[in-house]
């Protein structure tokens, strides 16, 4: 599990994105639970995740609407499988409106720009 954190702020909101090797649905899951076992992350506003997987896509929004499609559409162009990539969103107090689209699209670059 590779970690980002502190690279991205926007009008309060903070940003931070993860990935890692997932095989199946039930390795997402578990990906999700010890990213979650982290405290800060658990109370984050949003968790939103895509991968893309030998039986298909799987993405989740966590009421960010529309992010989840951003991260997969992204995976998709990178024709990175098997690999999961959570951006999580700490809200800062203004919304976002379609700039939080933008956002979502820089930290899934900045982490495949940066992953080991």
């Amino acid at each position: 599990m590779e970690i980002f954190e502190g690279f991205l702020t926007d009008r309060g909101s903070k940003y931070a994105v993860s990935g890692g090797p997932v095989g199946d649905r039930a390795g997402a899951q578990d990906f999700l639970k010890a990213l979650c076992r982290k405290k800060k992350f658990a109370k984050a506003t949003h968790n939103t995740w895509a991968v893309l997987l030998p039986d298909g896509p799987l993405k989740n929004d966590d009421g960010e609407s529309g992010a989840g499609m951003v991260i997969l559409r992204m995976l998709e162009r990178e024709g990175l499988e098997g690999h999961i990539v959570v951006v999580t969103r700490w809200y800062g107090g203004v919304k976002l409106g379609g700039d939080r689209f933008r956002r979502v699209q820089d930290a899934v670059r900045y982490y495949l720009d940066n992953r080991g």
